[in-house]
């Protein structure tokens, strides 16, 4: 009888042994089958939507005339506003750069103004197109004075009428007679109408520029258009209509004109950033376990499961086919089914994504870029802007990323990227006469770099980290997006991922233990009542 209770004991730990080993698994499998439709809550929100009534304009005298230019208008602003002059140029809306530390530790200015980029390039020797969504009048050449107040923009940021465009090709003046651009028609802006009709900007003012970067609707980031000003919740959680209806401001506050966030694309340093702690704090979830991911993990990498949800975004660019024409020699353009212009003329070859899954990096809010001049190797991608971080980098957090790529031109013998001079009316701009040599020679004189007189085409990347299209809680990403063998973090390899990362050799061995222990509590088992019953 002894023996039989001695017999059962020893079936009972084997028994709550193997059970200690199979319940982590079992558990862990119910709960990420049961995690796809899970609602996570969370904290409260830190943020109060600012609604102090603003000044009415239209009451004051000196706005009650008519402006003959921009800048009358300008003047009569400055006139109330006295320090405003001052405070805009000093931002980067203004200057177009930033402080940039080279690997040497030098300070120098780097922004828009005198990158290179993998769109439309560089700015120098384009000016009068890409200054259109500069601040200010009449940025046309390398001899704009950036210390005249007066060609401050003021009406580009804070016309309330929806009157106000600038015209694409002005160098960042509106047109003074009715003027055709492309399919769109310019009319002279009624100046008094606008002056008394100002207020904070709104999204279309913001958007008038950002939304269109690159050349159209989406082109550049992904996560901002022109539907941004009238989406619902499924789009963006913080901008819907149906949801928090907040406005790019709310986010993007401002101290004397300078406005906070800064276009990780082009800064280099983690300075005047936006986090989303800022109103969410750094443990926003009521579960200790998904907080915990935070300590490393970007808000934006859950909740923005895919980005360029309406309009596509453009996600390639090949420069190297442009100069095809229609058989008559007019231009040529082809669309997608979406009506996406997937080849043209003057620009090359394109692709175009919708719902697009980002790429995925550490980021410590630090980058680096490509300078004018800098040495490349021919050999390897051309990595225009690159994100700083990694696992063991304290700093460091995973965020989702916009990858742009481009075959774009550049000089084989002095291994330089070039920046050609794209538009113009000149014999040398590549959009009159479509000869690459020309672009390119004029374009490098004006940044005073050699040009070898050769060039070809190479293949280069930007990274655009993703923001903006906050998903609502239901369509965040669910814990198996990521801890699985198919994770999305797969390019992140610097760390231990659990479901993701593995050992053949040690899986294979530790199914057989758990296996073999299985086998040996029924054998145990088994053989403890064969025994008892023969005796």
């Amino acid at each position: 009888m002894l023996t039989v209770k001695t017999s059962k004991r020893k079936f009972i730990k084997l028994f709550s042994l193997f059970i200690a080993i199979m319940l982590p698994w079992l558990i862990a499998i119910v709960y990420f089958n049961n995690s796809d439709g899970e609602e996570i809550p969370l904290r409260s929100i830190k943020f109060i939507k600012d609604t102090i009534p603003k000044v009415d304009h239209s009451k004051f005298a000196i706005l009650q005339q008519e402006f003959e230019t921009p800048q009358d208008l300008t003047v009569a602003c400055l006139s109330c506003h006295n320090q405003t002059g001052r405070e805009v140029m000093q931002t980067s809306h203004w200057k177009w750069t930033r402080d940039y530390i080279t690997d040497s530790g030098d300070t120098i200015q780097l922004g828009k103004k005198n990158i290179i980029n993998n769109f439309c390039i560089g700015v120098s020797s384009n000016e009068r197109r890409c200054t259109s969504c500069h601040v200010g009048y009449g940025w046309e050449d390398n001899d704009f004075d950036f210390t005249e107040s007066k060609n401050i923009d003021c009406i580009v940021c804070h016309d309330r009428s929806g009157t106000y465009k600038k015209f694409p090709s002005g160098a960042g003046y509106p047109v003074k007679e009715e003027k055709k651009f492309g399919k769109e028609i310019y009319y002279p802006p009624d100046y008094k109408l606008i002056s008394q009709n100002i207020g904070p900007p709104t999204n279309e003012n913001c958007g008038a520029c950002h939304f269109v970067g690159g050349g159209g609707n989406n082109v550049k980031h992904g996560d901002i258009a022109m539907e941004m000003s009238n989406i619902s919740k499924t789009v963006d959680v913080h901008l819907a209509v149906d949801g928090a209806k907040m406005g790019c401001v709310d986010c993007h506050k401002t101290e004397r004109h300078n406005i906070r966030g800064s276009l990780y694309s082009i800064a280099s340093t983690n300075e005047n950033r936006i986090s989303c702690e800022q109103c969410h704090s750094e443990e926003p979830h009521i579960d200790r376990t998904l907080n915990f991911h935070t300590r490393k993990i970007a808000c934006q990498t859950c909740h923005i499961p895919v980005y360029a949800k309406v309009s596509a975004t453009k996600m390639e660019w090949d420069w190297s086919t442009a100069g095809k024409f229609n058989e008559d020699g007019s231009i040529l353009v082809k669309k997608d089914s979406a009506g996406n212009i997937i080849y043209h003329s003057m620009k090359g070859t394109f692709s175009w994504e919708s719902d697009v899954e980002p790429e995925y990096y550490w980021f410590n809010g630090n980058a680096r870029h490509y300078l004018m001049g800098d040495k490349i190797d021919t050999t390897e991608v051309v990595q225009l802007n690159s994100l700083l971080g990694s696992y063991n980098d304290r700093n460091a957090k995973i965020v989702p990323v916009k990858v742009h790529r481009s075959q774009q031109i550049y000089d084989p013998l002095n291994e330089t990227m070039i920046l050609p001079h794209l538009y113009g009316k000149d014999s040398t701009a590549f959009w009159t006469n479509f000869d690459w040599n020309k672009a390119a020679e004029t374009g490098m004189r004006s940044v005073n770099l050699p040009y070898s007189g050769k060039y070809a085409f190479i293949t280069t990347e930007m990274d655009w980290p993703i923001n903006h299209m906050v998903a609502p809680i239901e369509n965040t990403l669910k814990c198996a997006d990521c801890h699985a063998r198919d994770s999305r973090l797969q390019n992140l390899t610097d760390f231990y991922l659990p479901g993701r990362d593995y050992s053949s050799f040690l899986d294979l061995l530790g199914f057989g233990i758990i296996i073999m222990a299985f086998i040996g509590v029924i054998i145990h088992g088994s053989l403890r009542i064969f025994k008892n019953k023969i005796f």
